[in-house]
């Protein structure tokens, strides 16, 4: 940027350079505790199109980088919140994996009490049925232990001399 014919090699316009006319109601004084220049307003809106003409174009670079690069970082954290969820479904998997192996050892513990289970209720069924049989015998042999002494018991009743009636 160019002011009255005055630039330097950066292409600004710096204050030293710039020739401030006689004070007039365009122009403004600032008083201070030490001899303040007073400056030409147009010269300050100058310096401050040339400072912005040089530094806006990167600032607006910069601000599109940092867009893309927060852009990039959603990205980047949705890619990770994915890849947390994965690492969470493999872990949930490998749960159910050890649960169905616990699931089965425990399958197989049923299964075998089970089975002794029957084989007890088999064992049990065939010793009430012996034990039946053996009470069954015993009666039987009771009833004809009692029926051989009854028989004895006849039979002596009828060896037993009887009086003879008198006729």
């Amino acid at each position: 940027m160019e002011v009255d014919g005055m630039e330097n090699e950066g292409g600004f316009v710096q204050a030293e350079d710039l020739q401030l006319p006689p004070q007039d109601s365009t122009h403004l004084q600032l008083s201070g505790p030490e001899d303040v220049p007073v400056v030409d307003k147009k010269a300050v809106e100058r310096l401050t199109e040339g400072f912005l003409s040089y530094y806006l174009p990167d600032l607006q670079n910069s601000k599109r980088a940092l867009q893309e690069l927060t852009q990039n970082q959603l990205i980047l954290l949705d890619t990770l919140d994915q890849e947390v969820t994965k690492f969470r479904e493999c872990n949930t998997i490998h749960d159910l994996n050890l649960l169905f192996t616990e699931a089965k050892v425990y399958h197989n513990k049923l299964v075998t009490i089970r089975k002794e289970m029957i084989m007890l209720h088999d064992k049990t069924t065939k010793l009430k049925k012996r034990a039946l049989k053996l009470q069954q015998q015993k009666q039987r042999e009771a009833l004809e232990k009692e029926q051989q002494r009854e028989k004895e018991l006849e039979r002596e009743r009828q060896l037993i001399a009887k009086p003879a009636k008198r006729t």
